[in-house]
């Protein structure tokens, strides 16, 4: 029986793993698959390979802090409890797709587990607290950090960025010989070269913060119970997220994704930047960060960076009537336009109120990304605190 549960443990976890490789794929490789850079298989093979590499080296840390870290008494986390779990962190994601929102899988995950240790009255509020505040610090980091980019930094970013894609395929391939060789087309420039690799090179840095971060979503519970080790857990996982990115994923890839992937080439780049390098930091002492928060507050940050230019930072943020801003302010500029120094614009030239984001999607994100972590929490916990099956 507890062999049989295993089982199904395993392949539950290996489930949540899948849709984390086929819903985080599009964002970390839509950019460089629309730009013509990689291909939809290319993309699944990179993420499936820098997944497991932060899974394996940085994304432990994760999965101890959620596993055996949040609960005081890991005893509480039995098979059943840990299939459960999952089941809730499932749901509830699911629930985020079904509205069309990014919701935040690190987030409903500690919620899940929150509501078990809640309902057992083993959860360390320390530990939670400490997971908190870095929630509520982290996306003000990557606010701010962005919008100082945006202000003072993305001009100069988009003329180094931008780049005209030539009219032949990047790269030649030639699969004569027995080993294939590759070597750059003859149209292609240096900047279109090193303009490719940059994007490539971002969704790699972003599969990799994805996979410090994610794995511990999908595995954590069953590590916590003690039925698994660790290395086998997440060998699992990073073959289910590689399943993912070479199935579901590649809808997303087509559709370049919802969330960062819809940003100019240079608003991407500074957006995944920040995002995954705080997300990195925090995995690295343990704490499951929430990259489409993080992204999210990046991308209005860089968004109200680029808008306010004519005044001053202490002016935009006093001022009553500084506008809103969103991924179309940060298109405002064509890709390697030379802007001029800041306050000498054109006002016309200044995104206006009508151009930037519906405050009421905004809003609905917003809410449902804080939503649907707290349906993941109360239905673990009114759960495992009034089924009797359980045990708690």
């Amino acid at each position: 029986m507890v062999e049989l549960l295993l089982v199904v443990g395993v392949l539950v976890a290996m489930f949540v793993a899948y849709n984390i490789g086929g819903s985080t794929t599009g964002p970390a490789f839509g950019p460089a698959v629309g730009a013509g850079a990689i291909s939809k298989t290319g993309a699944a093979a990179l993420m499936g390979v820098f997944f497991f590499a932060g899974a394996w080296t940085i994304g432990r840390n994760v999965v101890t802090k959620l596993g055996t870290e949040l609960v005081v008494d890991t005893g509480v986390f039995t098979l059943e409890t840990s299939i459960a779990v999952l089941f809730f962190i499932g749901v509830a994601l699911l629930l985020g797709n079904v509205f069309g929102v990014p919701a935040s899988t690190s987030m409903t995950a500690v919620g899940a587990i929150a509501g078990l240790g809640l309902a057992g009255g083993v959860l360390d509020l320390a530990v939670m607290g400490e997971i908190a505040t870095w929630w509520v610090v982290s996306p003000i980091i990557g606010f701010w950090v962005s919008l100082v980019i945006g202000r003072y930094f993305y001009a100069r970013l988009n003329r180094l960025v931008a780049m005209e894609r030539s009219t032949g395929p990047l790269l030649d391939v030639d699969r004569s010989g027995l080993i294939p060789s590759v070597r750059v087309h003859e149209t292609t420039n240096r900047r279109e070269l090193a303009g490719t690799i940059t994007v490539v090179a971002i969704g790699c840095l972003m599969a990799f913060s994805s996979g410090t971060s994610n794995i511990a979503n999908a595995v954590a519970p069953l590590v916590g119970s003690g039925e698994l080790a660790m290395n086998p857990a997440i060998i699992f996982g990073g073959i289910a997220v590689t399943i993912g990115a070479f199935t579901i994923a590649r809808r997303t890839l087509e559709t370049m994704g919802s969330d960062i992937t819809e940003l100019p080439l240079t608003a991407a780049i500074v957006v995944a930047s920040v995002s995954s390098t705080l997300v990195v930091f925090l995995s690295a002492l343990g704490i499951p960060a929430s990259f489409v928060i993080i992204a999210t507050m990046s991308i209005v940050g860089l968004g109200w960076g680029r808008a306010t230019r004519p005044v001053t930072i202490p002016e935009a943020v006093g001022s009553a009537e500084s506008p809103p801003v969103s991924v179309d302010a940060l298109a405002a500029d064509e890709e390697g336009e030379q802007l001029p120094p800041i306050g000498e614009e054109d006002p016309e030239d200044i995104p206006r109120a009508a151009d930037l984001f519906n405050p009421a999607t905004t809003a609905r994100v917003v809410v449902m990304q804080n939503v649907v972590p707290a349906i993941a929490t109360v239905g673990a916990y009114l759960t495992f605190r009034f089924v009797p099956v359980f045990g708690l």
